[in-house]
């Protein structure tokens, strides 16, 4: 696969707003990591999970209540991962290294490959944004068409009303397939990944394993294999339907472009590129704001992903003025349901043409 490339010779976009972001963050004396409301809230989520998780291993609840807390554990465990698992991967949790491999590490809690994760994320996903055929977030489905240069079915006539069901799956996929494929394949998609050490490796299977002991075998021990079996899977449905929604709403929606990767060469800068292809959402609402970790804020988090998600409303702000300044189009919907309805009118139009 041919290499993109983005117009990056003067870049006056991204200087001119990153210069800006610099001046904010040096006349307030702010540092770009976490502060202590992130701390807080970690402190809150981690807890709130880890006792939902004891509870559910030792105190027997009726068959309702027990789905129920599955789904609340699921929830939160998206929340772990949007608030710190996210920020601590891109090095924006803390200014100290140990801490951000500590709080990063919590996506093989999770049963997701930390090491994986920042090769398909951080590098892939970040640089090469709506790009089809590059980008892991358009990684082709059999049942979902999320751009216009992929291939359409006729199925994908209903796609905007069966993609939640699908959307179940994510975290499913992820932590069973994809991460495996990309393990052995030693590629995510045509991308090449870069040498994964022995220790890794290591960290890859032990993971793996006491992610399936601690989440289906110990319950399975103590509660019975089927009601392990029902249990895990409604947290994973409620975790992989957040997850998808989140990340479908920050880019497969109406306003944003999408670009074939057989077009090597993109006429604009990268930072350009990246508000294009790129969606911000319900800015205005802090409860959103709060346990989303700032992903409503994703345009902002792909121009500035080493700088915390805490310091996007302010940058925010930065944006939209510099957006006007040079005729940039800021995709900015008002709030989350107008997102999310946009996705299902983009499925719709993808389905129909």
């Amino acid at each position: 696969m041919p290499r993109v490339t983005f117009a990056n010779q003067k870049k006056p976009f991204f200087n001119s707003i990153n210069d800006r972001v610099e001046e904010y963050f040096y006349e307030k004396k702010l540092k770009k990591t976490g502060n202590k409301k992130l701390y807080v809230k970690t402190l809150i989520l981690i807890t709130g999970a880890l006792m939902i998780y004891i509870v559910l291993l030792t105190i027997h609840v009726n068959p309702f209540m027990g789905v129920a807390l599955c789904v609340l554990l699921g929830f939160l465990q998206a929340t772990i991962g949007f608030n710190v698992m996210h920020d601590a991967n891109h090095g924006s949790f803390s200014e100290r290294k140990w801490v951000n491999n500590l709080m990063g590490f919590s996506a093989n809690i999770m049963g997701i490959n930390m090491w994986l994760w920042k090769q398909k994320h951080n590098i892939i996903h970040h640089t090469y944004t709506n790009i089809d055929g590059v980008d892991i977030d358009l990684a082709k489905a059999p049942f979902l068409r999320m751009c216009p240069s992929q291939k359409q079915l006729k199925v994908h006539r209903f796609q905007h009303i069966y993609c939640i069901p699908l959307y179940a799956l994510t975290s499913l996929m992820m932590i069973f397939v994809s991460e495996f494929l990309n393990f052995f394949r030693k590629k995510i998609q045509g991308t090449k990944l870069q040498k994964m050490k022995i220790s890794e490796k290591y960290v890859f299977w032990i993971s793996k394993a006491v992610y399936v002991f601690f989440f289906i075998a110990l319950p399975a021990l103590i509660w019975g294999i089927v009601p392990a079996i029902i249990g895990f899977t409604a947290m994973h449905v409620a975790l992989g339907i957040i997850l998808a929604i989140v990340f479908q709403l920050a880019h497969v929606v109406e306003a944003t472009q999408f670009v074939d990767a057989n077009v090597v060469r993109i006429e604009d800068e990268w930072a350009v590129h990246q508000v294009q292809t790129t969606a911000d959402f319900a800015t205005d609402n802090k409860i959103i704001s709060w346990f989303t970790g700032g992903l409503n804020f994703q345009v902002e988090h792909h121009l500035f992903p080493k700088i915390s998600h805490v310091h996007y409303p302010a940058i925010h702000k930065i944006l939209k003025e510099d957006c006007d300044k040079f005729s940039i189009r800021l995709n900015d919907y008002p709030t989350m349901t107008a997102a999310f309805l946009s996705h299902l009118r983009f499925l719709k139009q993808l389905g129909a043409n």
